[in-house]
């Protein structure tokens, strides 16, 4: 009677903390679904660890394509902290794609044209957003490392072979039969064999268990593949199909995996049937003829479980951009491109997404367009706020400006570059080098949109003004547009007939300084770098003497 106590005991214990745990996920899922309901359009406030942003880029690593930024434009738009700003992602797929999407300008109307169904549709149609949304934070993320990390060292663990570990899983049959006829040598033979499972199996597992990570991340894709085909959303029919198409191929993969991917292994935690599985493993090498199965099919399958995490990350992209539209309070205009060959940029209201409060400027050339003014005018704001909603008007869909029609480009820009300590050399160096790539890719005939920001500031003002006018020249060849700044007024007038003059100015009132940053039409007229340093509060000789010296050299063509 008592041991029957203990056992209803024991059973409803048992019962109450699994009740507990299927009330905690139900509550938890709630919440999400809620979340996603309520709260679409609130990005994200993410901290993001070095190591942790490292990973992001794992699949654009991966997937090199003509016309992507090169890291020289993606850290002279700062598009790191553009990316951060945009991202509503749940998962690793959903963050590498919209990175990668965000690499990669889009040349081919219909592919734009999809996506801005799919934003389009999820914006409307929320419960199927939130559905999707739901499989897509169960996806989460793969941790320290991307999954193509992972995948690209896979070739380090060379050819695995089962045959060994079914040789001696065979011999149990002929030990068992020998404790049949002579017991004690049986047994002897069959604990000898067991022990030598036993020692080789921790060997092999420490070499195996760095890669049951993306195992599990593959296991996680198949899964939730399998849930969005359940789900019979009419609006990604495409993709659905894709998914199953590949998802079929790795059927293999899955099956049999519960040895490998249960979370009880080997974790220790004291549930008899879990020792039990373990001792199993120990001495049957269970569990690693099952990765060695599974390597063999990931390394033939590769590019199935490859289209899995693209195609469930690029859903996830979708529905993350229209995240960042409903966002935008400033407003936002699906871009009007012209995949014909056109060359005018036009763009009302445009602004940049990382600034608070900024002041919005209308553009319409059809030509380069130079830009002058004053110190801290606001000339590398703008071209940055141009350049990235180009970014932008071809990759994301998304312009922030109420409206924006232009051709599609390769973008490429030389704006925020330094001195290369690590490699010897110096500012002047590095600069005609980022120039050097971008004149390359017009000298091949690619149409293509730059941004200069200074030309050729690194070297002395007469070679400066001489092959800086040469350079600007050459960047409006072909079928190349340019955008550039300078200080030096002289090549508004060098320029004239293949760029637009546009400039920024400020006016000083009781002592200090202001910008409006509106772009103005025309060269800039005004000089400040003299008062900017009135306004720091240098000392007046020194502001009396710089003025005097100017304007000498003004009125004379030469300094004394």
């Amino acid at each position: 009677m008592e041991y029957l106590v203990f056992g209803i005991v024991v059973a409803a214990l048992v019962a109450a903390i699994l009740a507990k745990g299927v009330y905690d996920e139900y509550k938890d899922r709630k919440k999400l679904i809620g979340h996603l309901r309520n709260e679409y359009g609130e990005l994200q406030k993410r901290e993001y660890r070095p190591e942790q942003y490292a990973t992001i880029p794992g699949y654009f690593s991966k997937h090199p394509a003509e016309g992507q930024l090169d890291d020289i434009t993606w850290n002279d738009l700062s598009m790191d902290d553009v990316f951060k700003s945009i991202n509503d992602t749940y998962s690793s797929a959903g963050e590498e794609v919209l990175y990668h999407t965000l690499r990669t300008p889009c040349f081919e109307e219909g592919a734009l044209s999809h996506l801005e169904e799919l934003i389009q549709h999820f914006s409307d149609h929320t419960e199927e957003r939130v559905k999707l949304q739901v499989l897509l934070c169960r996806l989460g993320r793969t941790g320290r490392f991307s999954m193509y990390n992972y995948l690209e060292h896979l070739d380090l663990l060379g050819n695995r072979s089962n045959v060994k570990h079914w040789i001696l899983n065979l011999l149990y049959i002929p030990c068992i039969a020998l404790c049949v006829f002579l017991p004690s040598y049986g047994v002897l033979c069959l604990v000898a064999l067991m022990l030598y499972n036993i020692l080789s199996y921790f060997k092999e597992k420490g070499e195996i268990d760095p890669y049951i990570t993306s195992f599990a991340y593959v296991m996680r894709l198949l899964d939730t593949a399998g849930k969005v085909e359940k789900l019979h959303l009419e609006a990604i029919g495409t993709e659905t199909e894709v998914v199953r198409e590949h998802r079929k191929r790795l059927g293999k993969f899955k099956r049999g995996s519960f040895w490998l991917m249960s979370a009880g292994r080997m974790s220790g935690a004291g549930n008899p049937l879990d020792i039990l599985l373990d001792y199993l493993r120990m001495a049957c090498h269970i569990d690693l003829i099952k990765f060695n199965s599974m390597l063999a099919q990931v390394r033939e399958r590769t590019a199935d479980v490859d289209m899995l995490f693209y195609t469930l990350g690029s859903l996830e992209t979708a529905i993350s951009i229209g995240a960042y539209r409903k966002s935008l309070s400033g407003g936002f205009c699906v871009p009007a491109l012209d995949f014909a060959g056109g060359r005018e940029l036009c763009a009302v209201n445009l602004y940049h997404p990382l600034l608070e409060n900024p002041v919005k400027n209308s553009i319409r050339a059809d030509k380069g367009v130079l830009l002058t003014g004053s110190n801290a005018s606001g000339k590398s704001t703008f071209l940055k706020t141009v350049a990235v909603n180009a970014v932008f008007a071809q990759t994301i869909h998304t312009v922030l400006a109420d409206s924006y029609e232009g051709g599609v480009y390769q973008i490429c820009s030389s704006m925020a570059l330094r001195d290369d300590i690590a490699g010897g050399e110096s500012y002047y160096m590095v600069e005609i080098r980022a120039i050097k790539r971008i004149l390359d890719l017009i000298d091949k005939g690619k149409r293509v949109l730059c941004f200069v920001d200074e030309v050729l500031r690194g070297t002395n003002t007469v070679e400066r003004i001489a092959a800086g006018t040469e350079i600007l020249l050459s960047l409006t060849a072909g079928q190349a547009m340019c955008f550039a700044a300078t200080h030096d007024v002289e090549l508004t007038g060098l320029l004239e007939s293949y760029y637009d003059n546009y400039h920024f100015e400020e006016e000083i009132v009781d002592g200090d300084i202001y910008f409006n940053y509106r772009l103005l039409d025309g060269r800039a007229t005004t000089r400040n770098a003299i008062k900017l340093l009135s306004v720091m509060g240098y000392q007046k000789e020194i502001i009396e003497n710089a003025e005097r010296r100017a304007e000498n050299f003004m009125e004379a063509g030469k300094w004394s």
